[in-house]
C-alpha cells in the first residue's frame, strides 16, 4: 500500500512500481485484492494512458485497504 501511495504522490516512478509489484508475493492476499494487484501489473505493462493507470492504482489501493 505504501508503494502505491508513493506512486500516486509521484515519489516513485512507473519503473519502480513495476519492478516492486513484479517482486511482490500476493499469495497471502484475498481474492479481490490479489486480482486487483494482477490487474495493476497488467495495466503497467499495457498502459498507454496515465489516467487509466492512476485509476487502476487507486482501485488497487482501495482493494488492499479493504482487504477485499
Amino acid at each position: 500500500m505504501t508503494l502505491l501511495s508513493h506512486w500516486l504522490a509521484r515519489h516513485v516512478g512507473d519503473d519502480e512500481l513495476r519492478r516492486d509489484l513484479a517482486a511482490a508475493d500476493t499469495s497471502g492476499l484475498k481474492g479481490g485484492a490479489r486480482q486487483a494487484v494482477e490487474e495493476l501489473r497488467a495495466e503497467l505493462d499495457d498502459s498507454k494512458s496515465k489516467g487509466d493507470l492512476e485509476r487502476v492504482v487507486r482501485e488497487t489501493l482501495e482493494a488492499l485497504a479493504l482487504g477485499a
